[in-house]
């Protein structure tokens, strides 16, 4: 690495100090300190020396930003041999997230256009038998618990009572006031407008933004 050019001339003017053409030529006058003082001269002059060093030149190696993969998450149940819910590096599609639940107990049908359609992730995928060899698909948002554990957030238009008291510093009361506003205003634009609610100011918003989305 180099020295910038500032902490050159700082390191020249520290060094001038035992150069016996500078005005301030100090060696010359230090054999009139006793060597105690000498000593505690020379300490400070290595001290002074250490900070311009690790100002001017040192710089520590940052360490690489490694970055985290994102996780898709789907839960299939209903007529899947294995009913859980399945983690996938990449969005999945609807045939892709049925063949990771172990495929239907049946064999059915599926229209072109719905077997490739891509799942967000959250996305519970219902499997329901209408007739013989008829198996009806229908997508849903998992329970709230269940999307709190793999940290998605809720819908803030679509969570009930219940699921807004699963968050970290929402009580019954509050949930309460947040739903009548969203019933008033018939819907919520934004996440910050968690902050026209009565009892959720500026400290209490920032503890529990991150929990909530507005979705389309």
């Amino acid at each position: 690495m180099r020295i910038s050019e500032f902490g050159k001339q700082k390191l020249k003017s520290f060094f001038s100090l035992f150069n016996p053409q500078s005005p301030i030529y100090i060696p010359h006058s230090i054999r009139y300190l006793s060597l105690s003082q000498q000593r505690i001269l020379f300490v400070f002059a290595l001290f002074i020396f250490g900070l311009l060093y690790f100002r001017f030149y040192y710089h520590p190696h940052s360490p690489p930003l490694v970055e985290i993969p994102k996780e898709f998450v789907i839960e299939v149940s209903g007529e899947v041999r294995n009913p859980g819910i399945f983690i996938f590096k990449n969005p999945p599609t609807l045939m892709e997230a049925i063949e990771k639940a172990g495929g239907l107990k049946e064999s059915a049908i599926f229209e072109k256009d719905s077997s490739s359609e891509v799942l967000e992730t959250g996305t519970l995928l219902i499997t329901k038998k209408e007739s013989y060899q008829e198996i009806k698909v229908k997508l849903e948002r998992m329970e709230a618990n269940k999307l709190l554990v793999f940290s998605i957030p809720l819908d803030l238009n679509r969570v009930s009572v219940e699921d807004l008291c699963l968050i970290p510093g929402i009580g019954e009361s509050l949930a309460r006031d947040i739903v009548t506003y969203r019933e008033r205003r018939r819907g919520f634009r934004s996440v910050e407008e968690l902050k026209n609610v009565k009892g959720v100011g500026e400290k209490k918003y920032q503890s529990f933004k991150e929990f909530f989305v507005i979705k389309p």
